[in-house]
């Protein structure tokens, strides 16, 4: 077994619990490194700093959701199933923490620059997705399939934020939701109609 690999993702599972309880604001590499049990030192031997440890968790668990969503809107079931689908990963994604550290990630971004291009390029990478699906599925129309993709990658992070505000206030998540699934809605009918 390879002990710098092992090492390195005790650390990012440290760093995702700590974030999780107190934000990237009072995230300290100290109880990071504790509550992965090793030296302080090997956050900056494996991430460089506690900003690089953190990107490093932005990346690892983004690239395992933009593959999850891609064989998602591979299968060959309606788009509206599809989309459906992906507002069920939202939820899941809201209780992993990943949109707890993306979002975190974008404040951060705002007095950071060096971050904030790293988040762009987590969230281009959604928007790549999200207009290849419309490319595919739907062709241009009023708006390019860019143009839709953005739409819906906006879309999510906004409702992302309100979700995240509203953690305590279940039906005012619930209402977020609603709007978001009602898209599918919209959808499923262009599709029937069309078929």
């Amino acid at each position: 077994m390879d002990v710098g690999i092992d090492t390195a993702e005790r650390l990012l599972e440290a760093a995702k619990s700590r974030l999780l309880a107190g934000g990237y604001a009072d995230l300290s590499t100290r109880k990071v490194a504790a509550e992965a049990g090793v030296p302080l030192s090997q956050i900056h031997y494996h991430f460089g700093s506690r900003k690089g440890l953190v990107l490093a968790l932005l990346e690892r668990e983004n690239g395992l959701l933009i593959a999850r969503q891609q064989a998602l809107f591979r299968q060959v079931i309606p788009l509206w199933q599809r989309y459906e689908q992906a507002c069920d990963f939202l939820e899941q994604d809201l209780a992993s923490g990943y949109v707890r550290i993306l979002q975190e990630m974008v404040a951060a971004g705002w007095s950071d620059d060096s971050i904030a291009a790293r988040v762009r390029t987590a969230i281009d990478g959604w928007r790549r997705t999200l207009a290849e699906v419309v490319d595919r599925d739907l062709g241009n129309g009023p708006l390019s399939p860019a143009q839709l993709g953005d739409l819906v990658c906006f879309t999510f992070l906004g409702a992302e934020s309100v979700l995240l505000l509203e953690r305590d206030d279940e039906q005012a998540r619930a209402r977020v939701m609603r709007a978001l699934r009602a898209v599918g809605g919209v959808i499923r009918a262009v599709e029937e109609d069309e078929g």
